[in-house]
């Protein structure tokens, strides 16, 4: 049984080494007891470079195109250039999508810049918190951690399982969908919805 899955493996190895055109050393494929063949790791869906700022990372990103116009258009593009530390909880573009269009599209009008700007700065928390400090937070604080946004609200983090959800000022909710995206002046945690201040 182990022989014919070891041939198995090799065979398949040989016959995917052979397609695509670059020219890649062939990764090593490790086994777990039993015999299975342990899963490769998800690429993350987002390039970013720890050696870039937020707002570099977020404009070359390509699942947070919305957030990096926003970002532009509410002028916060220097802010999350500068020294930081920031943390930023980034809705992704589907997160954007799940906002009205008429919403979204009157953030984005030049006569709602303040709006826009405290909409996008209460997704931003000042210093580094990564995932096991806000797993920490909420622990002391007795499940529930309240975060104190750019913007001066309050955001509450908890545990939903194993995954971090947010709950903002006005109710709505998120959850942390990838954790610890580390950048030069801080780290950004994707999350699945817009959160919505009070306004």
């Amino acid at each position: 049984m182990k022989t014919h899955l070891i041939l198995t493996v090799a065979a398949t190895a040989l016959a995917l080494s052979g397609c695509g055109d670059k020219t890649e050393t062939p990764t090593e494929t490790t086994t777990v007891a039993g015999g299975e063949m342990a899963p490769a790791p998800a690429p993350a869906p987002s390039q970013m470079l720890a050696s870039n700022t937020i707002a570099a990372n977020l404009s070359a990103a390509s699942d947070y195109k919305s957030l990096a116009n926003a970002v532009t258009q509410a002028g916060l593009a220097e802010t999350l250039s500068g020294a930081g530390p920031f943390t930023v909880f980034a809705p992704t573009d589907a997160a954007f999508a799940q906002v009205p269009p008429v919403t979204r599209d009157g953030w984005m009008r030049p006569a709602q810049k303040e709006v826009l700007a405290g909409v996008l700065k209460y997704h931003v928390v000042p210093g580094t918190l990564t995932a096991a400090d806000l797993a920490a937070k909420i622990t002391e604080g007795g499940g529930k951690a309240v975060l104190k946004t750019a913007d001066g609200q309050d955001l509450t983090a908890t545990k939903s399982g194993d995954a971090i959800l947010l709950t903002s000022a006005s109710g709505n909710k998120a959850t942390v969908t990838q954790a610890d995206l580390t950048q030069s002046n801080g780290v950004v945690h994707a999350v699945d919805a817009v959160l919505v201040p009070k306004m």
